[in-house]
């Protein structure tokens, strides 16, 4: 049976697969950790970062947006200073400011999980073709909230970034079609099918 051809080498990324990757998620507090998360693995691979997560957790006091949103110089030191942290003072900073922008979005639409899934709806996206495994990087829709993003003032969330995230949060529904978690996410929850050469901005590996 495929198994999205992750690597079940690593328990932590096993139960990230089976538990967490691609269910809808509506948490605010989720939705922050997940960007973060994103932002902090560009140019490095997703299984350290689950390795790194409770040492990231506990930099960016669970990340609770709004106590990140305040963070200042003395913060950013005691992160960066943090064993077995991630020593990038420019993702640090990004993280810090993409949170005060995480307020402006809550106040504006209510929460950070209604903006973004406004795009979709609020229904999870089926691909024609990604069950099969023709899974781009970007598409048009990532590229689309990645704009807007970028208007709001975020950093680190370019398309490809993005479309990790709505990969990650369930709005694209992404597993294999004949991995279990499929099935599971898209009987659980409402989807809507789009026919994939109908997206722009389509951007493949390699």
């Amino acid at each position: 049976m495929s198994y999205c051809d992750w690597d079940r080498s690593s328990e932590i990324t096993r139960r990230y697969h089976d538990e967490e990757w691609g269910v809808p998620l509506h948490d605010d507090v989720g939705q922050f950790e997940f960007l973060s998360l994103e932002v902090m693995q560009c140019g490095l691979n997703w299984n350290m970062m689950m390795q790194k997560r409770e040492i990231l957790r506990g930099c960016f006091d669970g990340f609770d947006y709004e106590r990140v949103a305040a963070y200042g110089e003395g913060d950013i030191e005691r992160i960066l200073a943090t064993p077995g942290m991630i020593r990038s003072r420019r993702k640090v900073e990004a993280i810090i400011d993409n949170a005060r922008r995480f307020l402006e979005v809550r106040e504006q639409f209510g929460s950070f999980s209604a903006y973004l899934w406004g795009f979709s709806d609020n229904k999870t996206i089926l691909y024609h073709k990604h069950a099969q495994g023709y899974i781009p990087v970007s598409n048009g829709l990532s590229a689309k909230i990645s704009k807007d993003l970028k208007r709001r003032g975020f950093k680190y969330l370019g398309p490809v970034v993005v479309y990790s995230h709505l990969q990650a949060c369930g709005i694209i529904n992404d597993h294999a079609e004949d991995c279990p978690r499929y099935r599971q996410i898209s009987d659980a929850n409402p989807t809507v099918t789009r026919r994939r050469y109908l997206e722009r901005d389509i951007h493949y590996y390699g």
